[in-house]
C-alpha cells in the first residue's frame, strides 16, 4: 500500500458537526494521480499530477511518458510502499484513497514573504524605542571580538523569508468527496493557494473513527485536602 499521493490546495472554511461545533478546515483536491513507475528498491511508486500541455515539457521527460504510454503530467513525485502488488502503471489514486478519521501529513511550500529584517523574520524584541536610542530595530551584536573572533553558523539575521518545505504533521481527515476529488483537513495546510501539496498517511497517529467521543473521566476529591468552604465548613473564628 503507497503512503501518499499528491494535491493541490484549494482554500480554508469550516464546517459543522451534528452537535454545532464549528471546525476550521482546508479543502485539498487530492489527485488524481497516475501511477507512471514501480521501484523495488527501496520500494516506491513513482505518480504524476495534473495535466499539462506538451510544449511545456522538456523532450527528455515528454519521452519519459511516451514510453510509459500516459498522458503527459506537470509534477512527478515518488511515494513509499509496503507493497507494489497492488499497482501497475497507468493505475488512477483518487480522494477516496483517504477516509474521515485518518491522520495525514501534508507537505507543501511555504508563501514567500520576500527579504525581512531580523523582527519580522526571527520575532526579535528589537531596541529601546525613545528617541535618544538610536537602535530601534537594527541587528545589534553578532559574535564576540577575541574568541571565536567569527559569527556562529545558523546566526539570525535578516533576509529571504518563506518559500520553504515544511511539513505540518497529524492533520485529521473530517471529510471526503470522492466524486469531486476533494478532502477535508481540520486545520491549516503550508502554501498559496492552488498550490502542490504532498498528502501522507501519518505514521504518528493511526485512523480513528470521527463517531468514538472522548470519554470524560470524573476527578475524585479527597476531602480531607479540600477547602473548608468546599467541604461546607465554616472558618474558625467566624460568628
Amino acid at each position: 500500500m503507497i503512503r501518499g499521493i499528491m494535491g493541490k490546495k484549494i482554500g480554508m472554511t469550516q464546517i459543522f458537526d451534528n452537535e454545532g461545533n464549528m471546525t476550521p478546515v482546508t479543502v485539498v483536491e487530492a489527485g488524481p494521480c497516475t501511477v507512471l513507475g514501480l521501484k523495488n528498491k527501496p520500494m516506491k511508486v513513482v505518480l504524476g499530477y495534473e495535466p499539462v500541455k506538451e510544449t511545456r515539457l522538456q523532450k527528455p521527460v515528454l519521452g519519459f511518458f511516451k514510453k510509459a504510454g500516459v498522458p503527459v503530467l506537470r509534477h512527478i513525485k515518488e511515494f513509499e510502499s509496503a507493497d507494489n502488488k497492488d499497482y501497475k502503471v497507468g493505475d488512477q489514486l483518487k480522494a477516496d484513497f483517504f477516509k474521515a478519521g485518518d491522520f495525514v501529513d501534508v507537505t507543501g511550500t511555504s508563501i514567500g514573504k520576500g527579504f525581512q529584517g531580523g523582527m519580522v523574520r526571527w520575532n526579535w524584541n528589537g531596541g529601546p524605542a525613545a528617541h535618544g536610542s538610536m537602535h530601534h530595530r537594527r541587528v545589534g551584536s553578532i559574535g564576540s571580538s577575541s574568541d571565536p573572533s567569527r559569527v556562529y553558523k545558523g546566526q539570525h539575521m535578516p533576509g529571504h523569508m518563506g518559500m520553504d518545505t515544511v511539513t505540518v504533521q497529524s492533520l485529521r481527515v473530517m471529510r471526503v468527496d470522492a466524486d469531486n476529488n476533494l478532502i477535508l483537513v481540520k486545520g491549516a495546510v503550508p502554501g498559496h493557494k492552488n498550490g502542490l501539496v504532498l498528502i501522507n498517511k501519518s505514521k504518528k497517529r493511526a485512523f480513528k473513527s470521527l463517531e468514538e467521543k472522548q470519554e470524560t473521566i470524573a476527578i475524585k476529591r479527597n476531602p480531607m485536602k479540600q477547602s473548608k468552604a468546599g467541604a461546607g465548613k465554616t472558618g474558625a473564628g467566624k460568628k
